[in-house]
């Protein structure tokens, strides 16, 4: 038998985490050494005398060791006053007894028995690697990556301390680390009354409202809009929102709702976010509602606005409620897709999107009629899919150049870094993403000196150089025909329109515009819409979004959420919906 001593000098002889040191005969595994488990043991080498701040301590650092050399540790005695154990193998004669100093409340080593006789543990199963003890030795990397699988815990561990947990220690484990680091999903809703109000209160204008439902007051909806996202929308943005949706797989799941604008350099500016119990209609329409209260004070002196989403019966129901004026347009993407997989021809699907970028009906109809030639059952397709609601040819709001949602990654990503986190957290989690773009990106712009952002130089900058192959002859003040080998377009100045259809699709003016505008000795810059200015992209991150104080200088009583809402005393508890334990496997998108 193989004589294995506790002293720190002969830890390094012992300690295997290989999986193929396991099964090596003993003294070839004694070579295999792993290096954390060997500083762990040398660390925390066992002499008498030694002490432990409480017999809690004690457990804890015992069954780490006996991790650490692979050997199984039976508890004889467990209480306030002492702790006895020893190894489990038969006549193994390792045994250890700490016992409480009088007067204080640390346990000291009084007898140690510190040489094993036994082989120990042979295989990849430990009896001492609880639940408990994968929260502890995975609790450092869940506080910086919340992603932390539970088949890479288990896979580490195997690796690290050369011991198999089963899936369901791994994820109840990671569980209780998450717990530890974070808070539990059930704290998580309990504050959001409290978490609401603090919004409201270090950011003056902000929107922040949770709703229970039932006798059990269960979480069913948070609204959430910071007061910089609010005013750099109403101020400084285009007049174009995209509407999309994440489904969450944490513990208790739900549905991240968004509703988010586009910078001047077409970058994603999130306006308004929320938390449902559930993607229902009803949840769709209560959104839009808010969203709708969020900007009542101001449509009076907002442009018509223009919806983009996928158009799901919840969502146009809703629009059409509480936005009937705006043009509500499909998603491109969602479009094309549900055409492929109707149709699954390639052939049709590359007519299709000659058809969809056709910038005049001529050209549409033109297309529409290679795809009829190729398959009649399009025009059927056509009436679930009007063309007037996707085709650019025919749709009437200004998509500014926008044609797929850009917010469906961003939500996607905020889904992946935040399901793990209680609603709190993740709810923070985004502020500090948003105060993280505000602050770059105002500083960003600090350094640009054009009249127009990056993005908009470049496309202008582009229609300036392709413009000196045209021909132009000027019809009055404002109007002018823009010759080409290809064909002959009207340009209107005052109205800022061109008969090709791009200025007004893009907002910013096209070859045939400023050929125009050179022509009459102006800079086609100034023609761009202001949206697209250094000036209102400045205006657009010009406000800041403040910081939340710590949970715990919260206080537990407060007054009711400005405009509805539960009251910060009021206690929620977790929606009734609730993810089976082990994981599932769930899409993030419908």
């Amino acid at each position: 038998m193989a004589n294995h001593s506790l002293g720190a000098g002969d830890y390094s002889l012992v300690v295997g985490v290989a999986e193929q040191s396991l099964v090596a005969d003993h003294a070839d595994h004694s070579l295999l050494v792993g290096v954390a488990e060997q500083s762990l043991v040398t660390e925390h080498s066992l002499v008498i005398g030694q002490e432990f701040a409480d017999v809690e301590t004690c457990r804890r650092t015992l069954k780490e060791f006996a991790i650490a050399l692979h050997f199984d540790l039976r508890i004889v005695k467990s209480d306030r006053s002492r702790f006895i154990a020893k190894c489990s193998k038969e006549g193994c004669p390792w045994r250890i007894h700490v016992a409480k100093c009088p007067g204080v409340p640390t346990f000291s080593i009084r007898t140690l028995h510190g040489e094993h006789t036994c082989e120990g543990v042979r295989n990849l199963h430990h009896q001492q690697a609880s639940v408990g003890w994968v929260a502890r030795s995975v609790e450092a990397r869940l506080r910086d990556n919340p992603q932390y699988k539970p088949k890479e815990i288990l896979q580490d561990i195997r690796e690290q301390h050369g011991v198999a947990v089963s899936y369901m220690q791994a994820w109840r484990g990671k569980e209780r680390s998450m717990a530890a680091v974070h808070g539990t999903f059930e704290e998580g809703y309990r504050l959001l009354p409290a978490f609401c109000e603090q919004i409201r209160k270090t950011n003056p204008g902000s929107i922040a409202l949770v709703f229970a439902t039932g006798q059990e007051n269960c979480f069913q909806r948070l609204f959430i809009s910071y007061r910089a996202s609010i005013y750099g929308f109403i101020n400084a943005c285009r007049p174009l929102l995209e509407l999309d949706r994440a489904h969450l797989k944490g513990k208790y799941l739900g549905t991240l709702l968004c509703a988010s604008a586009v910078d001047a350099d077409d970058v994603m500016f999130p306006l308004a976010f929320a938390i449902v119990d559930a993607e229902t209609d009803e949840n769709w329409m209560w959104f839009l509602s808010e969203l709708r209260k969020l900007l009542g004070v101001n449509t009076e002196n907002m442009p018509r606005l223009t919806i983009l989403s996928e158009r799901q019966r919840g969502v146009a129901e809703a629009v059409e409620t509480h936005f009937p004026s705006a043009f509500h347009g499909f998603c491109l993407r969602y479009v094309s897709e549900n055409f492929r997989d109707e149709f699954k021809n390639s052939k049709l699907v590359n007519i299709f999107w000659n058809a969809v970028y056709a910038l005049t009906a001529v050209e549409f109809e033109a297309k529409v009629a290679e795809m009829s030639a190729v398959s009649q059952d399009v025009m059927q397709w056509f009436h679930r899919f009007p063309p007037q609601l996707w085709a650019i040819a025919y749709f009437q709001g200004v998509r500014y150049g926008h044609f797929t949602l850009g917010i469906t990654e961003l939500l996607y990503n905020w889904a992946l870094e935040g399901h793990e986190l209680p609603i709190v957290q993740m709810m923070e989690h985004i502020r500090h993403q948003l105060t993280f773009w505000f602050n770059e990106r105002r500083n960003m712009s600090m350094g640009w000196n054009s009249i127009l952002v990056p993005s908009a130089e470049k496309r202008i900058s582009e229609a300036i150089a392709d413009s000196h192959c045209y021909q132009v002859l000027r019809a009055n003040e404002i109007e002018f025909e823009i010759v080409s080998t290809e064909r002959t377009n009207i340009v209107d100045i005052q109205r800022r329109v061109c008969s090709c259809h791009r200025w007004q699709l893009y907002g910013l003016p096209c070859a045939h515009a400023a050929a125009a505008l050179i022509s009459c000795g102006q800079n086609a810059r100034l023609f761009a819409e202001h949206c697209f200015t250094v000036a209102s992209y400045r205006e657009t991150y010009s406000q800041l979004i403040n910081p939340i104080p710590d949970k715990s200088l919260w206080k537990e009583q407060g007054e009711g959420a400005e405009g509805g809402g539960a009251k910060a005393d009021i206690i929620i508890r977790p929606p009734k919906t609730r993810r089976p334990p082990g994981g599932q496997r769930r899409r993030f998108f419908a």
